[in-house]
């Protein structure tokens, strides 16, 4: 069998406000040369909301075409969530590892849905590109998503690719997701906060309280200890020993 040709997607969302009016584009083009803009509002929604059902509305048009899809969009929270973390979330009944509800549960299921009733002949292939980067396709979108955001809504292209303006197959060559970011570990907590007034040491268990003993005093010390070593090192820094520390 010949290898077809995919269906290019591009889906884009917005919203003024987070919540706030919302809106959402997307563009289809198939390999015979038909493109088919959409666009849609909502008036009290989130950016999230609005790129997952650009995605959705956009593969319901498709759904029944013999074609493997490529969907591009410079969403990580779609990408990430459809291919990597919707699977656990459904076996936890849609709660995150930490036990909170899931965002958008109701969008993550269509999504879901309209994957799984596709041939499984015809994959979904889906694709990061850098938003306001200047790639045609996803200027286009987000042009769509905003005006149906904020008004007025723009007109919709639907017809030839021959006649249609947006260089919509000019797709840079990397389209990988960026590397998540590894999570920063906890910074350790204080063993103490100290402050020096008068020559008088006095150990405090919040910054809180040790600056309204040191705020606006002449000659005040402070300083965060980490641990029992690094308390006696700062008294003895101070010419104090820690007989004299008080609570």
């Amino acid at each position: 069998m010949p290898q077809k040709f995919p269906i290019v997607i591009f889906a884009d969302g917005a919203s003024s406000g987070n919540p706030g009016p919302g809106g959402w584009g997307a563009i289809v083009a198939w390999p015979d040369g038909r493109v088919q803009e959409l666009g849609g509002g909502d008036p009290s929604t989130t950016n999230n909301r609005m790129e997952l059902t650009a995605v959705i509305r956009a593969l319901l048009v498709v759904e029944k075409d013999p074609h493997p899809v490529a969907v591009y969009t410079d969403s990580v929270y779609v990408i990430r969530g459809i291919t990597q973390w919707v699977w656990a979330w459904r076996k936890r009944g849609w709660k995150t590892a930490e036990g909170a509800e899931v965002a958008n549960p109701d969008l993550w299921k269509q999504l879901m849905g309209a994957l799984a009733r596709r041939d499984k002949a015809f994959p979904v292939e889906w694709h990061f590109v850098r938003g306001h980067s200047g790639i045609p396709g996803n200027e286009r979108v987000d042009q769509i998503a905003v005006s149906f955001s904020k008004g007025p809504p723009t007109r919709l292209y639907s017809g030839p690719l021959l006649s249609y303006p947006v260089a919509i197959h000019d797709i840079p060559e990397n389209t990988e997701l960026p590397a998540m970011r590894p999570k920063e570990a906890p910074k350790p907590a204080a063993h103490s906060y100290l402050s020096l007034v008068g020559g008088t040491p006095m150990r405090h268990k919040s910054w809180a309280e040790c600056e309204k003993r040191v705020k606006g005093v002449s000659a005040a010390k402070f300083k965060k200890a980490m641990s029992p070593e690094d308390e006696a090192a700062i008294l003895a820094s101070w010419g104090v020993s820690r007989e004299k520390l008080k609570e």
